[in-house]
């Protein structure tokens, strides 16, 4: 098989691939990128046997073949290329030749047949969505996810598609964020779990994208197929937990305020904090909201005062000013709104404006009990 293909084109596309491969592969063929050649169109492949994901390349070339070619060795050539075309001629020795503008290159190459083959989908439910609405609900939402292997389905997204709209959950039992778009629905109703590896790879490839994406979804799988690409992961298995159950439905206080200003006083407060709890205080009176923070061990202390906008009981409430700093950054709003009921429950953020029509997030933090 020979082809002749462009080398920031080709590296472009590989390194977009090559997130789906991991360090430490126990099949060492994973360690490689699957070249399958028919005529002018080589499809690229990588997997992880969870994740696979391949990507339609133009090419010049009127042969076919399938090899797979040492992934880490072939980006690293061709991150050191100027924009020309490159020649690859697989050899009958098991090695493919590279050629530039300024010398030959070999790698040895595996045989193509070695490669583990996608799953296919049996009779999968589908939905179309526009790049960037998923780009952007993943952003909003996988940050909140969990790391705890004991607990798998906390540790991926919550796809849920109805008829009347889109909603995306992720939390980790100490912040919750749900994210919603009645502006997209699905034919029918389905809720599967999205592990955290293939979202932030569609999160990046996505980003500002406007073609749409087909996801195509059965028990055990999910499928995005975009422009030349597709990308198929397996499922978390399990059942989500009740979220709806943990958010609080009477918050008769609510608080207003400049999000950027409210975020840097609590990054700065924080600095002040007990560095195990990452514990600061709101107290709130009037439309005076005083954030504050000790770490009594190294009698570090800090307060800051701001003006806001507040309804209902003075109060204060403590939140780990770590979870906070997260929400606040996840959001693009200029103002968001604080609601709670009581200092020992729940917390919910949401944004005031800078919202798309037909989007709607509601974030969840659960408080730090103050020692008074």
């Amino acid at each position: 098989m020979k082809f002749i293909v462009s080398s920031s084109y080709l590296l472009k596309q590989l390194q977009i691939l090559g997130g789906v491969i991991n360090n430490n592969n126990t099949l060492p063929i994973l360690d490689n990128f699957l070249f399958d050649l028919n005529n002018d169109e080589l499809t690229v492949s990588a997997s992880d046997l969870e994740t696979t994901m391949s990507a339609k390349l133009n090419v010049e070339s009127d042969s076919e073949g399938k090899i797979a070619v040492p992934a880490k060795l072939l980006l690293d050539t061709l991150k050191t290329f100027p924009e020309q075309p490159l020649t690859f001629v697989a050899e009958d020795n098991h090695t493919i030749e590279l050629s530039s503008n300024h010398g030959k290159y070999a790698l040895a190459y595996a045989d193509g047949e070695e490669f583990p083959n996608p799953v296919s989908l049996e009779d999968p439910s589908n939905t179309v969505i526009e790049g960037d609405i998923l780009s952007s609900a993943i952003s909003k939402t996988i940050f909140a996810s969990g790391n705890d292997d004991l607990r798998p389905v906390m540790s991926g997204v919550f796809f849920q598609f109805s008829t009347e709209g889109l909603t995306f959950v992720a939390t980790d039992a100490h912040k919750l964020v749900k994210y919603s778009r009645e502006d997209v629905t699905a034919s029918q109703t389905a809720e599967f779990i999205m592990p955290k590896k293939p979202l932030n790879l569609l999160k990046g490839i996505l980003a500002g994208s406007e073609s749409e994406v087909l996801i195509e979804y059965n028990e055990s799988n999910a499928k995005f197929t975009f422009d030349d690409t597709t990308l198929i992961c397996r499922l978390i298995d399990g059942k989500y937990p009740n979220y709806e159950a943990v958010i609080p439905k009477e918050n008769p206080n609510k608080l207003t305020i400049e999000r950027n200003q409210f975020l840097s006083s609590v990054r700065r407060v924080s600095i002040f904090s007990n560095k195990t709890t990452h514990q600061v205080r709101l107290k709130i009176a009037g439309a005076e909201l005083n954030i504050s923070a000790e770490d009594v061990d190294y009698s570090n202390k800090a307060e800051e005062r701001l003006t806001c906008g507040y309804q209902g009981d003075d109060m204060q409430i403590g939140f780990n000013s770590r979870f906070l700093t997260e929400m606040l950054n996840n959001l693009n709003s200029d103002e968001v709104q604080l609601e709670m009921s009581l200092p020992n429950r729940a917390g919910i953020l949401t944004p005031i404006d800078g919202l798309d029509p037909g989007e709607k997030i509601t974030m969840l933090v659960m408080p730090v009990m103050l020692n008074s």
